[in-house]
């Protein structure tokens, strides 16, 4: 199984002197192509740091990062920006959607800027709309339609270019109960039938029961993991709901 993220004794410390901040401490994370891996911990805990550094938006203190067989850590930044372009797929919990473009030109617009040709993009858009339920809203512009519907077109965005590695950050955050299960299990297809490589970063147990993996964090240092396997979805879940009241982390009643 090809291994598509590889992260080795990553450290991140804010500071200097008699003012330093350890956010993360040694952390090792290897994600294989085709996971579905969760991130979690209390806030504070260093999830988002290390989100930010195997997005490539934040350097480590110290350690190694490699992606899809590349170092990143060795890229100068117009290398880094053609890297992201081509090889990762991000999703934010505020949606960062274009307001004067439509949906379809939202979804459009990483390939767009990579100069493919008009052709190629319409069989892009037209192969991955139906994944998340929004062929009706490709003309519509993102003021004219729901959070919910707003996260869709992200993630369609963020899987046009066919990414090895697509990263989402409290992805559910800002949706309704409904919109959010709409989008898991949208992400959960496109991860099972593609074999589509997941990273995401959650406060949440039930978005995390939709991952094949969860991996959580405490005081920067990588705490312990839960791997689904045959579990049910529910048993996952209260698995979850167990380590966070350990680690005194946020949970959720919705099941």
């Amino acid at each position: 199984m090809r291994t598509v993220v590889e992260a080795k004794q990553l450290r991140k410390i804010y500071g200097s002197k008699g003012n330093v901040f350890t956010a993360l401490d040694e952390i090792d994370l290897t994600v294989q192509e085709g996971e579905f891996v969760g991130i979690m911990g209390p806030s504070g805990s260093g999830k988002s740091t290390l989100l930010n550094m195997l997005a490539t938006i934040d350097q480590p203190t110290s350690g190694d990062i490699v992606i899809d067989g590349t170092s990143v850590l060795k890229m100068n930044e117009e290398q880094l920006s053609v890297f992201r372009r081509s090889k990762l797929g991000f999703i934010f919990q505020d949606f960062n959607l274009l307001d004067t473009l439509t949906v379809k030109e939202n979804i459009l617009l990483p390939l767009a800027l990579a100069g493919m040709k008009v052709s190629e993009l319409e069989r892009r858009v037209d192969e991955i709309v139906d994944k998340f339920g929004i062929r009706p809203l490709l003309n519509k512009y993102p003021y004219h339609i729901s959070g919910g519907q707003k996260q869709r077109t992200a993630a369609s965005r963020a899987i046009v270019s066919r990414p090895s590695l697509i990263l989402a950050d409290e992805p559910t955050g800002s949706l309704d109960s409904k919109s959010a299960t709409d989008l898991l299990e949208s992400l959960k297809d496109l991860n099972e039938q593609d074999q589509t490589t997941i990273l995401m970063v959650t406060h949440d147990a039930f978005a995390a029961s939709y991952c094949k993996r969860v991996l959580f964090i405490k005081d920067g240092r990588m705490f312990t993991e839960l791997v689904k396997g045959n579990t049910s979805r529910k048993d996952f879940f209260n698995k979850a709901l167990d380590v966070l009241s350990v680690l005194g982390g946020s949970v959720s009643d919705v099941i």
